[in-house]
């Protein structure tokens, strides 16, 4: 009986454990991300702001701060959403919001929404940090500034000469070989085109293949980062190893019953 009881404490902490393991992976998870997380050089970049809602509240406003190096370019509408921007004395802007407008409830509890624009990545390598603050519809601010290792982290997009090797062959970047781009956009976009001189020429072509991306809204990312398949592996192993704890468990029970 003393074993049967043991395997059955530990089998019901084990669980329990996998349920709050399970219920933390999702939570980490969660966060307010920016993709494509490896950008071109100089590339007029389609980017998607991915904001999930994680209280039992609607999320009924974000404002992203752009982040220094970045030349911000224009914004896709959407239904139901008012979209706004800030800019400094440069006439540079430096923030975009967007706020529920007309009917919209915002983004319920279980739900995302995602919102595109389009910037100009910096002429050198860099770190770029995306601040977001989320706003829910009693009050409360979520300021997603922190460092990768922190609770509300902000998103890291990395710029590179060369993205293809920095994301380790798989990314999606506007202005490179993607699918559906011609090679004069693609020039144009990585601004590698053997003619400077018409610089006019390279930003609207290049818009042009940013925007259309914008329009067909092919996803940009997303949910498979190191840390979150770390999470679902771990999460695996654990849930595993409580159903083995649990079959042992009934075995002992049915043997003892036997006896």
């Amino acid at each position: 009986m003393k074993k049967t009881s043991w395997i059955s404490k530990l089998t019901s902490t084990i669980a329990t454990g996998t349920a709050a393991f399970m219920l933390f992976a999702g939570f980490a998870s969660a966060h307010v991300t920016v993709s494509p997380s490896v950008a071109q050089t100089s590339a007029w970049q389609t980017y998607t702001i991915k904001i999930p809602s994680e209280k039992e509240l609607p999320t009924t406003k974000i404002t992203m701060k752009v982040p220094e190096g970045v030349a911000f370019k224009q914004y896709q509408p959407l239904a139901g959403w008012k979209i706004t921007t800030e800019k400094n004395d440069s006439n540079e802007v430096t923030s975009i919001t967007w706020e529920v407008d007309g009917d919209n409830e915002g983004i319920l509890a279980g739900q995302f929404q995602q919102f595109n624009f389009v910037v100009q990545n910096p002429k050198a390598e860099a770190e770029v940090a995306w601040d977001a603050f989320q706003y829910y519809s009693d009050g409360s601010i979520v300021e997603w500034t922190g460092q990768p290792s922190d609770s509300n982290p902000h998103s890291i997009t990395t710029i590179s000469e060369d993205p293809a090797a920095a994301a380790g062959g798989d990314h999606h970047s506007t202005g490179t070989a993607d699918e559906g781009h011609n090679s004069a956009g693609t020039e144009a976009g990585t601004g590698d085109n053997a003619a400077n001189d018409d610089n006019k020429a390279n930003d609207d072509t290049t818009l042009g293949d940013a925007l259309n991306d914008t329009v067909t809204g092919e996803p940009n990312n997303t949910d498979t980062d190191p840390g979150t398949l770390k999470l679902q592996q771990a999460t695996l192993i654990v849930s595993i190893l409580a159903l083995i704890l649990s079959f042992l468990g009934i075995a002992l029970a049915t043997r003892r019953k036997k006896r």
